[in-house]
C-alpha cells in the first residue's frame, strides 16, 4: 500500500466531520460484506485487548486462528493503539 492512497482515504475520513458525514462516505465506498468485514476486525482487536483467548474469539467471531494471529501481530507492532 502506497502511503499517497492511505493518506487520500484518511483526508476524505477526516473531511466526514459528523456521524452523518462519514456513514455516507463509508457507505459508498465499501460494499456490504466489506462493512461486516471491518466491523469484524474492530471486534477482534477489542477482544484481543481484553486479553480474550484466540480460541474463544475464533469461536465468537466466527474465523480462523491465522486471521487472529495476524491482528495479535499488528497489536504488537503499535498499530490500533486507539481501538
Amino acid at each position: 500500500m502506497q502511503s499517497e492512497d492511505l493518506w487520500l482515504i484518511v483526508q476524505e475520513i477526516l473531511k466526514a466531520n459528523s456521524k452523518e458525514k462519514l456513514e455516507n462516505l463509508l457507505k459508498g465506498l465499501l460494499t456490504p460484506k466489506e462493512i461486516e468485514e471491518f466491523a469484524r476486525r474492530i471486534r477482534l482487536v477489542r477482544l484481543l485487548k481484553k486479553g480474550v483467548g484466540q480460541h474463544e474469539i475464533a469461536a465468537r467471531l466466527h474465523i480462523g486462528v491465522a486471521t487472529i494471529t495476524r491482528g495479535s501481530k499488528e497489536i504488537k507492532q503499535g498499530n490500533f493503539k486507539y481501538v
